[in-house]
């Protein structure tokens, strides 16, 4: 056998290997690992924490996770990965039946594209410092509405659109407005027409319902374990603090209110207190 062919043969074998292994691993894990595992920054890491007949408890970054039996009483975390998290070795903190442990997973490293955006009005680029008053008012209340926990739910972590209408802006793009940098885009925008019906994507309980300096009209749903939605720009609200809605439930309708350059919705998800990319949710 000559040296090529023998070196063909070589590297065709470690190509079969390593497929066979990728199949292994997707075969190992479970339905939502398979669907949800994106650990960049601003993604998403289900970590694996073992099969136990009791729900452990688990805190990354000081804060809960959502926990959920993933197949066969298997247990995973659900972690939101910040936007700012250096790529590396990362881990949460479980609390089990067995005792305390410490279970690493990590980050890998991704780049996100930018964005120019020229808007007419100059205090949504540089406010007032009545304006940045207000904003700091307002950011406190969606700050606190995205570290809420409740330990039940959700009712699905798949999730249809809010809306169907084609994507404007993905994730995480670097934002300049009238050619200043400000905070990376916190989650997706649809092109819609104003008027669209926006529906909840799961089971939750309005916590927010508010008229907001650069959201506009804007609702937050709590759908349990710190899985939080929010939607913006609604030109208006069908919804109020406190009700319970269902998956299918309209929340609003989509508009312009805020910092908008033309009718839209943006969409976050938030898990354990940090702005995910959505379209990892996104499933049929």
């Amino acid at each position: 056998m000559s040296r090529v062919r023998r070196r063909v043969l070589e590297l065709v074998w470690m190509v079969s290997a390593l497929l066979a292994g990728a199949a292994a691993w997707a075969a190992d894990q479970g339905f939502i690992a398979r669907s949800l595992h994106h650990p960049v920054p601003g993604g998403v890491a289900v970590v694996s924490l073992g099969t136990s007949a009791h729900k452990p408890a688990v805190i990354y970054d000081g804060a809960p996770v959502m926990v959920v039996n993933d197949s066969n009483d298997h247990w995973v975390a659900v972690v939101g990965i910040d936007l700012k998290a250096e790529p590396g070795p990362h881990a949460v903190q479980v609390d089990a039946a067995d005792g305390p442990r410490r279970v690493e997973f990590t980050v890998d490293a991704k780049e996100y594209a930018s964005q120019h955006i020229k808007l007419r009005n100059q205090a949504h680029v540089t406010p007032s410092p009545e304006q940045l008053e207000r904003y700091a008012r307002e950011h406190a209340e969606q700050m606190q509405a995205y570290a809420r926990f409740r330990p039940t739910g959700p009712s699905n972590v798949l999730l249809p659109a809010p809306v169907q209408g084609r994507l404007s802006s993905p994730f995480g793009l670097r934002r300049f407005f009238n050619g200043q940098e400000r905070n990376p885009h916190s989650g997706l925008d649809f092109a819609v027409p104003r008027g669209t019906p926006v529906q909840a994507p799961a089971d939750g309980v309005v916590t927010v319902v508010g008229d907001y300096f650069f959201n506009g009209r804007t609702v937050f749903v709590d759908h349990g374990q710190g899985f939080i939605t929010m939607y913006c720009h609604l030109d208006s609200v069908s919804v109020m603090k406190g009700q319970e809605v269902k998956r299918g439930d309209v929340l609003g309708k989509v508009g312009a209110t805020g910092r908008a350059t033309g009718p839209h919705l943006h969409w976050n998800v938030s898990l354990n207190g940090n702005r995910v990319d959505p379209a990892i949710f996104l499933k049929p």
